[in-house]
């Protein structure tokens, strides 16, 4: 069953959740959450994307991709994240965030608000990422238009006890978002 809260007006609310995808570029984040957001809307849930490359537009704008810019947007996210789950809205957040501490930071904002939070690793090997180079960032690396990839030139610390991993390069894109789906019903999330 899922948890419900008083609100401030003391009106009886349905507890969201943020359910954080991470992952190297070009790894399946996006396109998993927005097919699972599909389907969730489609039972009846309250949904929002918090897409990265939107998120860096509009929310982070100016910021670079230094440690200290990435840990700054990370923790921008996870507020805005949190606030919303906290209104009973399912949050997805295909976000990078290459840093562990990052994602614990905003792990532990949730876990103190008394928010749900589940951590996905999106785990496609850097070899099926650059081949798939949504964007073109593997091929500009290469060609040394770019520097700063995170998983080539750039570290991503891997999540070493996610609370699911997805091996999308082995599974299709309905099986990923089913599989993060039964693990949301399975924590009582949805």
């Amino acid at each position: 069953m899922r948890a419900s809260r008083m609100t401030r007006d003391g009106v009886q609310e349905m507890s969201g959740a943020t359910v954080w995808l991470t992952g190297l570029p070009s790894a399946g984040k996006t396109t998993i959450a927005y097919a699972l957001a599909g389907r969730l809307r489609a039972e009846g849930h309250r949904v929002e994307v918090l897409d990265g490359d939107e998120i860096r537009e509009f929310l982070s704008a100016g910021l670079g991709f230094s440690r200290a810019d990435r840990d700054t947007n990370v923790q921008r996210i996870g507020f805005v994240a949190q606030l919303l789950a906290a209104h009973g809205v399912t949050v997805l957040v295909p976000v990078i965030a290459p840093y562990a501490d990052s994602r614990e930071a905003v792990r532990k904002r949730h876990q103190e608000n008394g928010t749900g939070y589940v951590e996905v690793h999106v785990a496609t090997p850097v070899e099926v990422c650059s081949v798939r180079d949504v964007k073109g960032l593997y091929a500009k690396q290469a060609a040394g238009e770019i520097s700063g990839l995170t998983g080539v030139d750039d570290p991503y610390e891997a999540p070493l006890e996610p609370d699911l991993r997805i091996e999308a390069h082995r599974s299709g894109i309905r099986e990923s978002a089913a599989e993060l789906h039964a693990l949301l019903t399975e924590r009582g999330m949805l």
